[in-house]
């Protein structure tokens, strides 16, 4: 009987050991295992369009229906080529905050914004690091680089503070697999 008890428990010992041994693995597998290249591009394209990005930092052409994102430059913020019309001046006074046509600039008391270059070209984030995107996105920080001048409106990197590094890992991984698309936005004038 002593003998079938010595048994019983090393059998029940071995499967737990076994049991363990194979979480273990799968842990350390699902643990050492990236989520591939084509999932980040894939989750990031996702949530770039859900997000909105492309509102701002694609330029648009005028249709019968309204603005649609110009295709040929999809992400490549406002266009270096455009100047933006006369602002009435009295408006900003006011508190108004002024949106171009395009939605890649806009004008309000503390100066003039435009749309950055998010494609993979290097006058975009091409060259950026992911370090430098996160900083952009969740501290606000004109590319990516902690002693630069905050972000201006309408960008909303205050949204971005909170999320989860491999979202902002999806989309960054996705940005820099985009088309690159040459053009120098124009600096921002800060009031």
């Amino acid at each position: 009987m002593k003998k079938k008890v010595i048994v019983f428990v090393s059998a029940c010992l071995g499967t737990a050991l076994v049991l363990i041994g194979c979480n273990e693995n799968k842990a350390a597998d699902t643990a050492g295992n990236s989520i591939s290249k084509d999932s980040l591009i894939s989750r990031g394209s996702y949530l770039v369009a859900t997000i909105g990005c492309g509102d701002c930092h694609s330029p648009k052409l005028m249709t019968p229906r309204g603005p649609v994102p110009d295709t040929a430059r999809l992400l490549s913020g406002h266009r270096s080529n455009v100047t933006l019309p006369a602002v009435n001046a009295a408006a900003l006074k006011d508190g108004w905050a002024l949106f171009y046509g395009e939605n890649t600039a806009m004008v309000s008391p503390l100066g003039i914004s435009y749309a950055a270059n998010i494609t993979s070209d290097s006058t975009g984030i091409g060259n950026w690091s992911f370090e430098q995107f996160t900083i952009a996105m969740t501290k606000g920080k004109y590319k990516g680089i902690e002693s630069n001048r905050n972000l201006l409106p309408p960008m909303p990197w205050q949204n971005f503070a909170g999320m989860k590094s491999e979202d902002l890992k999806a989309i960054y991984t996705y940005l820099q697999s985009t088309k690159p698309v040459n053009n120098v936005v124009p600096q921002a004038q800060i009031n």
